[in-house]
C-alpha cells in the first residue's frame, strides 16, 4: 500500500531552516502525562502479570509517575528553564487536577493524547474516531484554558482519516511520525509533522533496551552532539520524549538533571516547546 499521508522529502534536497536567534537546535521537552485503567493491559516493565487484574505490579509502576515521579521531573524542568510540551490524556484532569494546575503555573504548551493510554486510538470508524477527537480537544480546553495545537496518539497511534479530522478541528501538527529531524508538511490541510522520538524515548531506553542512567546520559549527548553537527546545514529539532513512571524513579533522576543542564549550557539551542516549532516552521514556510 502506498502511503498517501505524506511525500517524501530527502533531508538534503531542502532549503536550510533558520530558528530564531540563529539557533541551531531547537530543544523540546514531551512530557507524557497519562492516566490508565486498573482493569485494562498497558505498559508493563513485567509482562508475566500483564494479563492479571487487577495487575498490581505493573499498574503500581505506572501510577508512580502522577504520583511521585512528575513532581520530581518538574523540580528538574524548572532547575533549568525548561517548559514542557505536555502530551496529555483527556482523563488527565479530573483524576490527577494538580499536574494540570501545576502545568498551568509554568504555561506549558497542551499536546492532545487521546483519553486514555490504557486504549490504543485504532480500528474507530470515521464517525466514531471524529467525536472521540473533539471530546478530547474539548476536555483539554476546558481543563487548561488552551485549545491543543498539536496531537499524539496514545503509544503513537492513530487511524488512516486521524490527520485529516485534526484538520477539521484545527489542530496543526502531530507527533506520530517520528521520521525526521525537522518538522515537514502532511498531505492533510494545514496539518504538519513535528519531529518526535522513539530512540531518544526513555521508556523504550530503560524497559525495552534495560539502559543504565549513565548509558542514557551518553546517548542523550550523542544525539545532541550530531544534531548539533548535522545543523550546518539547516536547524534541526531535538525531542526528548519523557514518561514520569520510567524518568521520575530515583535512580535515574540525575540523569535527566545531567542531561538538560548540557542542553541548557550549550549555545546555539532554542529552548522552546513543540507548539513553537510548529509555529515557526509554517511562518517561515
Amino acid at each position: 500500500m502506498h502511503n498517501e499521508l505524506y511525500p517524501y522529502s530527502p533531508i538534503i534536497r531542502r532549503r536550510p531552516l533558520h530558528w530564531p536567534g540563529d539557533a541551531r537546535i531547537a530543544f523540546y521537552v514531551g512530557l507524557n502525562i497519562e492516566h490508565f485503567h486498573v482493569d485494562l493491559p498497558s505498559t508493563s516493565i513485567n509482562e508475566a502479570t500483564a494479563s492479571l487484574v487487577p495487575d498490581a505490579l505493573n499498574h503500581g509502576w505506572r501510577d508512580y509517575g502522577p504520583r511521585v515521579g512528575v513532581w520530581r521531573v518538574i523540580e528538574s524542568l524548572d532547575r533549568h528553564g525548561v517548559r514542557a510540551s505536555a502530551l496529555v490524556n483527556s482523563e488527565v484532569p479530573e483524576r490527577y487536577p494538580e499536574i494540570v494546575e501545576a502545568g498551568r503555573i509554568r504555561d506549558w504548551a497542551w499536546v492532545a493524547h487521546g483519553r486514555t493510554n490504557s486504549v490504543l486510538h485504532t480500528d474507530m470508524s470515521l464517525d466514531d474516531e471524529r467525536a472521540v477527537l473533539a471530546d478530547v480537544v474539548e476536555t483539554i480546553t476546558k481543563a487548561t484554558g488552551h485549545r491543543p495545537h498539536g496531537w499524539m496518539g496514545p503509544a503513537l497511534t492513530e487511524t488512516f482519516h486521524t490527520p485529516a479530522l485534526l484538520s477539521e478541528l484545527g489542530l496543526s501538527y502531530v507527533l506520530d511520525w517520528t521520521n525526521d529531524d525537522q518538522p515537514y508538511p502532511l498531505n492533510a490541510p494545514g496539518v504538519l509533522s513535528v519531529p518526535y522520538t522513539v530512540e531518544l524515548n526513555d521508556l523504550g531506553i530503560f524497559t525495552a533496551h534495560g539502559q543504565t542512567g549513565p548509558e542514557f546520559l551518553q546517548m542523550f549527548t550523542d544525539h545532541f552532539d550530531q544534531l548539533y553537527a548535522d545543523s550546518a546545514d539547516g536547524g534541526r529539532v531535538m525531542a526528548l520524549a519523557l514518561h514520569p513512571f520510567v524518568i521520575g524513579q530515583p535512580s535515574r533522576a540525575k540523569y535527566l538533571d545531567k542531561a538538560l543542564e548540557y542542553v541548557t549550557k550549550h549555545p546555539g539551542v532554542w529552548l522552546t516547546t513543540s507548539d513553537e516549532v510548529a509555529e515557526h516552521y509554517r511562518n517561515e514556510a
